[in-house]
């Protein structure tokens, strides 16, 4: 029987312990097992770094929640990637990123690969004609995020896993904005799902984690190959917080989303705003792909402020509510410069963003008392 989102999450991967019958699954702390003779292995399990049940048990839901084979579990957001690259690319390869992608995925290409021998281009990834006019004999990835960190741009998923397959990439979508709740790519043609969990899947802000997850099972059986080789997995505490976090994914995402849209007519309406970036505006670009692949759009916002970069900064500072700092898809709400913040390391590259930009993670406290605290910011 086919289960509900809501369900896998809290149940995929979870069932009560077969020693004491507590539903929710222990934290192992340990990062060894005892053998039952040489090679006599319980359950597979010999040393934490290569398995652990608390990670397996979110590893299962996580892979779940996306519809894919497998789920990895990894310490942060980007060792997810850098395992992923690792596993699918060569020095000598070359790589598609968005032209307004994460600062710090950008930073990997930038300052770690490109010397690993691994050339990128960004691209335009809402222009899929751009993007099938770049790809090169040599092309491994296609990596999008959609929507993007902080721009909001959209990508049409099943147009560029099209694209990678006639020029025999593999497309890989960072899922972190959406979650699995609002947008499903390996249904839509991805062959990898990147999560920086830390964000709404863990949804606390109390815990760093990142995660890949498969469509299929060769793919997942060499990147687990490198889970374990490379070593940067999640230990079990954390694997535990974003399993518990994981379980509210549903609900606490339709505050986000409610919150986000009040947020935005507020903001369209505010003279000090120069533009509001959501892909949940008609008038955004990108709007009818996103209608098309999400189920709602999503718990950031995005805007420009008239006067510039100072001004931008100054509602940053004058914000309380909305507490300024990085990371983002946490319950409580945060404000960022990201010229300044978050995407920094891409100052003076191709992926510089706009000086009077300020980004929001809207979280899930009383929709007034939010409006409320950005009126005020605004109001200098």
């Amino acid at each position: 029987m086919n289960k509900g989102f809501e369900t896998l999450a809290i149940h995929a991967g979870q069932e009560p312990d077969p020693l004491t019958g507590a539903v929710v699954p222990p934290i192992y702390a340990t990062s060894t097992y005892k053998q039952d003779g040489v090679g006599g292995l319980r359950s597979g399990y010999e040393y934490s770094r290569s398995a652990n049940p608390t990670r397996t048990a979110l590893e299962e839901c996580l892979a779940a929640l996306e519809g894919g084979v497998r789920g990895l579990a990894f310490a942060s957001g980007l060792a997810a990637e850098d395992t992923l690259l690792r596993t699918v690319c060569r020095p000598g390869d070359h790589v598609l990123i968005p032209d307004d992608a994460y600062g710090g995925t950008y930073r990997l290409f930038a300052k770690v690969f490109e010397q690993w021998g691994l050339s990128y281009d960004p691209v335009p990834l809402g222009d899929v004609d751009a993007v099938r006019a770049a790809m090169r004999p040599n092309t491994k990835v296609v990596w999008v995020e959609t929507p993007t960190n902080p721009l909001l741009g959209i990508a049409d998923i099943s147009a560029l896993a099209q694209v990678a397959r006639d020029g025999g990439a593999r497309l890989v979508v960072d899922n972190t904005f959406a979650s699995p709740y609002l947008q499903q790519p390996l249904a839509l043609g991805a062959d990898v799902v990147v999560h920086s969990t830390t964000k709404y899947m863990g949804g606390h802000s109390d815990v760093v984690g990142g995660a890949l997850i498969a469509a299929e099972r060769g793919l997942g059986d060499e990147l687990a190959y490198h889970q374990n080789a490379m070593g940067a997995v999640a230990g079990p505490f954390d694997a535990w917080l974003t399993l518990r976090g994981v379980k509210t994914l549903g609900v606490r995402m339709d505050r986000h989303c409610d919150n986000a849209e009040r947020v935005v007519e507020l903001l369209a309406a505010h003279p000090k705003v120069t533009a509001v970036l959501y892909p949940g505006l008609s008038e955004h670009p990108g709007h009818e792909v996103a209608a098309k692949q999400m189920k709602r759009f999503g718990g950031m916002v995005s805007f420009r402020v008239a006067g510039g970069e100072d001004a931008a900064v100054a509602v940053c500072d004058r914000a309380e509510l909305f507490t300024l700092g990085e990371s983002l898809g946490g319950v409580e709400s945060l404000i960022e410069h990201p010229g300044r913040m978050t995407h920094a390391s891409a100052a003076g590259s191709p992926l510089e963003v706009p000086a009077d930009l300020v980004r929001l993670s809207v979280g899930i406290e009383s929709v007034e008392d939010l409006l409320a605290d950005l009126t005020r910011a605004l109001d200098f």
